[in-house]
């Protein structure tokens, strides 16, 4: 573990017909030709940015150093475990739904894709479709598809900035414009487009009509205020604990230290930054510097480390749970 250190990560701009040229929310230096709809953060393929291991991807990395890197509350020790991307829609996503880890297994994947989304900004008017409206199955929805009504039959929900949003492998969803949300999910890509609005794009029915759960516990997470940390200006707040990941709100005017550990096991530990700057240090190590848009990810096996904030800092920190949890209490 001597060459493992924190590892800022290369964001990897993935173009989508419902993405938008202007990431300035997060990234204002940045200027894009074509549309930009999600900016990766810790897919399988991302790569780091600094140090000795600059180029390597997490796949990489994980299958090398194992549960040293994503920790023992993984559920596989040498795949990362958690994907974190920002989306950034300006025009309706398509009608899609994941499976669930029973769904994902039934054709040969090793897990579904449970998801959670932290709304980090919102024009008013914003919303997300979660799930069908009640009293609606599975048939009526499809029936709805091929009579190009489906949007009529989803939940639509206004969201804004500041609300995380739980998004159960099953649930029928989609997003409007106007947002720039922070995802964390499962690390798994399986999507069953399922409507497109007219958009010649591949449809999945039979799939994605299988993988419907008419009943799910998708909403808005119902989670405390922000508190303070010890007694200092730095403040915690619960964003979601989940059976998948947990995800922390921190606002950083001190520095703060952390640690990898969870209810006695381990697991690598990802930070997001969402406003403000940074700098993430470990004993030993080369510092690195955590900036709006930017992520860190600090080994497992690192054990303890310090955020120390640049005037002031706000991130996101998630990581695989170290004990078997339910789902959380939502609404919509």
């Amino acid at each position: 573990m001597s060459d493992l250190y924190p590892f800022l990560m290369l964001p990897s701009f993935d173009p989508r017909p419902w993405g938008t040229q202007d990431l300035s929310p997060i990234y204002p230096n940045h200027r894009f030709e074509e549309k930009i709809g999600e900016s990766w953060l810790t897919g399988d393929a991302c790569k780091v940015n600094n140090g000795p291991h600059s180029g390597k991807t997490l796949a990489e990395l994980s299958e090398r150093y194992g549960r040293d890197f994503v920790g023992s509350a993984a559920s596989d020790g040498n795949r990362f475990p958690l994907l974190l991307k920002f989306l950034f829609p300006h025009d309706k996503l398509s009608v899609q739904v994941h499976p669930d880890d029973e769904a994902a297994r039934r054709v040969g994947e090793p897990w579904g894709k449970t998801e959670c989304w932290y709304v980090a900004h919102a024009r008013p008017g914003s919303q997300v479709a979660l799930g069908l409206k009640e009293g609606v199955t599975r048939a009526q929805f499809e029936a709805a598809i091929h009579e190009q009504r489906a949007e009529e039959f989803l939940n639509w929900i206004n969201v804004y900035a500041g609300e995380m949003i739980y998004v159960a492998g099953g649930t029928v969803h989609t997003l409007g414009p106007g947002s720039v949300l922070v995802e964390t999910q499962q690390q798994s890509d399986t999507t069953y487009r399922l409507y497109d609005y007219g958009r010649p794009r591949e449809l999945h029915l039979e799939r994605g009509l299988a993988a419907i759960k008419e009943r799910v516990c998708s909403g808005k997470v119902l989670r405390p205020a922000p508190t303070a940390m010890n007694g200092s200006r730095n403040r915690r707040g619960p964003l979601i604990a989940a059976p998948y990941f947990i995800v922390d709100q921190f606002e950083l005017r001190e520095p703060q230290a952390f640690h990898t550990n969870d209810a006695g096991r381990t697991s690598v530990q990802i930070l997001v930054a969402v406003e403000g700057c940074g700098i993430v240090e470990a004993n030993g190590m080369q510092p690195v510097t955590l900036a709006k848009g930017d992520a860190v990810v600090v080994p497992a096996a690192l054990g303890e480390f310090r955020v120390r904030p640049q005037w002031s800092v706000e991130f996101l920190k998630a990581y695989v749970p170290g004990e078997k949890l339910g789902e959380p209490a939502t609404r919509m």
